[in-house]
């Protein structure tokens, strides 16, 4: 379905929403947000006004209220049909009515609904949500606070009652109407080392002694031209915690609220540990949609998501093992894979995959992903070669739920782990995040200047480690004392990764010096590991239930499908969770209503949809946002028959960055099947150049890259320690290791094939080859780096 693009109100009409303000507390690991919604009607009509706006889907969105005219009124969670039954008659009893609630088909994305604002009447809305921060590579806590919506894509059996149906008007950034505060108070008693952010921010400003805590605010004139990314660095983040926080002494027996609940943090030193034997098969699922044609960001000559997609497949391909099995799909509206079914990783199928890659274009239309995963993963296994599925993707789907519940179905049937990337800003959290959590994967948001690279092999990486197994918590606690767990069963723990579970606390009270240990115990290759970490019992109040609520929103992602895809077993006990708790789900609804306003309306309510920027304003945006197609794309593509199943690793990564990927790279050279050439870079050249093996050829496309003839290169070869090919891998290690060192992370995969094949290749005389490698290059790389 093709919708129209650009202003859909008249731009003589005032937009009600005039300003956006936002008070940020992060704590630890654990942030809690107050947005307030300020609307005033200037017109001389009443109105109804909509604003639908993103909302990262881990946040658990606990509270809602309305100040009129001075006047507080706190919101009721309801059962959904309800609070829309209660709103519709609200209305039209003249009274003021305010509804907020989650889509129907995707958990980050809310709609508020303001009914019956009468002429020259203000009024602040205030939602209120806490989510724990994701943990980055480096140490940082990241918060986001989503500014940024892309339009969906819409299948055509899309019911109206979706808040993604509604024609949002989209108007250029220095028109939009309304503006963006924010204001955030950061503590932690470890101490802050410093704070980042992709926006603009006023000085930092330390409030306590040994700087734990810090208070910093978006600088004045901010815009929502992107998302808003805070990365918090603290001076002891790996250090293991439990809190425990006091529930609600006049709740029921037995309910989610009345008992501490505790909130276990552990981020286990899991050893690195050789592969197995066993291999994998690896599906590499890209977006090939016509959103996937527009810039990486809003600075000038930024590479196209397609590109810095393509550059990373390259590298993808180039660090898979030997052995393994792999397939590539590409999908918009339609879908095709590289190979009828999954190949053996070999010179040739590499080959044959690089040169399709470089002819990979953002050409396929809409954003229909559901189709192509079916294939995947209804397909047949190849023994001993478990299934991972990496997901490309902008993940601008409207099917999100449908989406998630085909893997968490598969996932169960077969030995199948998702690794999904969101690329770009306003890529759907709720796709990326729940199709890693509900198959034991990880997922990645690349935006502003991350790397797409460096995210995709750290999850090659993990995908590659060995299973861990055995995953338990246990409890040592005071007699009369127990521990019911909360969150689900744990399936995956991943080498740097933090595990947060939740507990609640039932028995007598305790004195407050009593105390209890907590342990988490796994195996790893038949060795045993166990962390350990000590708390004081006695719980904490929290007026706010911080928590309890994180508790009550992981049962809820465990549980909570979707309003069409829960099974009907599950709906009540969400509803119940959901209810008890105060914290919204795809069943339940805040409600407000201002009964003291009382005027009858005469004929409908004005409506008024409160716009959106333009972020990019360029061409290349528009297939998507007018329905997945321009008039190009239509003309140019056709439906393809599904092609066979294939049996890989589906390597799930959806694209959601503003990423500049390599420094300096521009479009690739197609001349070549594998001798791709990335503008200046050379870094991408000698990755390009490297063999499925882990060898290098000693040709002139090397030469170019080492800085070097082949002449010269021919003329140091040490003929009497080994042939050309060892002699160009020996170089191109080292090369790495004196040029890339910086991106190592995104390389080291693919030394490590170089590494163990020249030690086979070189044998005994590897040593003096490295020594002659360092005279000719003029570096000093120590031996080490092939195990010397």
């Amino acid at each position: 379905m093709v919708h129209p693009c650009g202003l859909l109100t008249r731009q003589e009409e005032p937009v009600p929403l005039k300003s956006i303000s936002v008070t940020l507390s992060i704590c630890e690991f654990v942030a809690g947000v107050s947005a307030t919604l300020n609307y005033e009607n200037e017109e001389q009509v009443p109105l109804e006004a909509f604003f639908v706006f993103p909302v990262d889907e881990d946040s658990a969105v606990c509270s809602f209220e309305a100040v009129v005219d001075g006047k507080r009124i706190v919101a009721e969670l309801q059962d959904k049909t309800k609070a829309h039954t209660n709103y519709d008659n609200a209305i039209s009893q003249g009274h003021q009515a305010f509804l907020l609630e989650e889509d129907k088909y995707s958990r980050d994305v809310f709609c508020c609904n303001v009914g019956n604002l009468p002429p020259g009447s203000k009024v602040a809305l205030t939602l209120r949500y806490v989510q724990e921060l994701p943990l980055e590579a480096d140490g940082a806590l990241r918060f986001l606070l989503p500014a940024i919506l892309n339009p969906r894509y819409q299948l055509s059996g899309l019911p109206e009652d979706s808040c993604l149906k509604m024609k949002t008007p989209i108007v250029p950034l220095e028109d939009l109407p309304y503006t963006l505060s924010m204001v955030a108070t950061i503590n932690s008693q470890h101490g802050i080392e410093r704070v980042q952010s992709t926006c603009p921010l006023s000085p930092i400003e330390y409030l306590g002694d040994n700087k734990t805590s810090v208070q910093v605010s978006l600088a004045d004139g901010h815009k929502f031209d992107r998302d808003v990314e805070l990365l918090i660095y603290h001076s002891e983040v790996h250090t293991p915690s439990v809190a425990v926080e006091m529930g609600v002494p006049e709740s029921k027996p037995d309910c989610l609220m009345g008992d501490p609940c505790a909130m276990v943090s552990f981020y286990p030193n899991i050893p690195e540990a050789q592969p197995p034997i066993t291999c994998r098969e690896f599906i590499f699922l890209m977006d090939r949609s016509g959103s996937m044609q527009s810039p990486m960001s809003r600075q000038d000559r930024s590479q196209l998501r397609i590109e810095a997609a393509k550059e990373t497949l390259i590298l993808l391909l180039k660090s898979l093992p030997m052995g393994c099995y792999f397939n590539i799909y590409g999908f918009g509206s339609s879908y095709e894979a590289f190979f009828q079914e999954s190949v053996k990783y070999t010179q040739h199928t590499m080959e044959e995959a690089l040169r399709r890659v470089q002819l990979m274009e953002a050409d396929l239309g809409g954003t229909e992903i559901l189709t192509p995963l079916q294939n995947i993963c209804r397909g047949p296994c190849i023994p001993g070669h478990p299934l991972q599925l990496f997901v490309f993707t902008d993940g601008e789907v409207t099917d999100t739920f449908t989406v998630i519940k085909e893997v968490r179905i598969h996932s169960q049937k077969r030995s199948c782990r998702c690794f999904s990337f969101g690329i770009g800003e306003g890529a759907s959290t709720s796709l990326i995040k729940g199709v890693a959590r509900v198959s034991g994967g990880t997922s990645e948001f690349i935006t502003g200047k991350d790397r797409m690279q460096s995210k995709a092999l750290r999850s090659l990486k993990r995908s590659l480690q060995p299973v861990v197994e055995d995953i338990c918590l246990s409890w040592d606690l005071p007699p009369g004392l127990s521990a019911k767990m909360l969150s689900p069963e744990q399936n995956a723990l991943f080498r740097g990764q933090r595990l947060i579970v939740y507990a609640q606390l039932t028995g007598m009270m305790l004195p407050a010096e009593a105390a209890g240990e907590v342990s988490l115990q796994y195996t790893l290759q038949g060795k045993s590991f166990e962390d350990k970490v000590m708390f004081s019992v006695k719980p904490k109040p929290d007026s706010n239930l911080t928590i309890h609520r994180l508790a009550a929103k992981s049962l809820l992602q465990a549980k909570d499908m979707g309003f069409r895809e829960t099974p009907a077993s599950a709906k009540k006990e969400v509803l119940n969770i959901s209810l008890e708790s105060g914290v919204i789900s795809s069943y339940t609804a805040f409600i407000a209503i201002n009964k003291e306003l009382n005027m009858p309306v005469q004929g409908p309510l004005a409506r008024r949809d409160i716009p959106r920027p333009i972020l990019l304003g360029a061409p290349a945006m528009m297939p998507k946002y007018c329905g997945g197609a321009c008039p190009r794309a239509l003309s140019s593509y056709h439906l393809r028959p599904a092609p066979q199943p294939t049996r890989s690793i589906l390597f799930c990564a959806t694209m959601t960055s503003q990423q500049n990927g390599y420094d300096r790279c521009r479009s690739m050279n197609r001349k070549g099947p594998c001798s791709a050439v990335f503008g200046e870079n050379h870094l991408v050249q000698l990755i390009s150049l490297q063999n499925a093996n882990g060898s290098w050829d000693l040709n002139a496309d090397l030469a170019k890259v080492l800085g070097k003839s082949l002449e010269d290169m021919l003329a140091a070869l040490p003929a009497e320690l080994v042939d050309s090919l060892g002699w160009a891998t020996v170089l191109a290690v080292i090369w790495l290791h004196t040029n890339g060192k910086d991106l190592k992370c995104e390389w080291e995969l693919l030394e490590r094939k170089a590494v163990a094949w020249i030690r086979i290749h070189a044998g005994s005389t590897l040593h003096a080859l490295v020594k002659a490698a360092n005279t000719f290059l003029k570096s000093s790389v120590n031996p080490a780096v092939f195990a010397l």
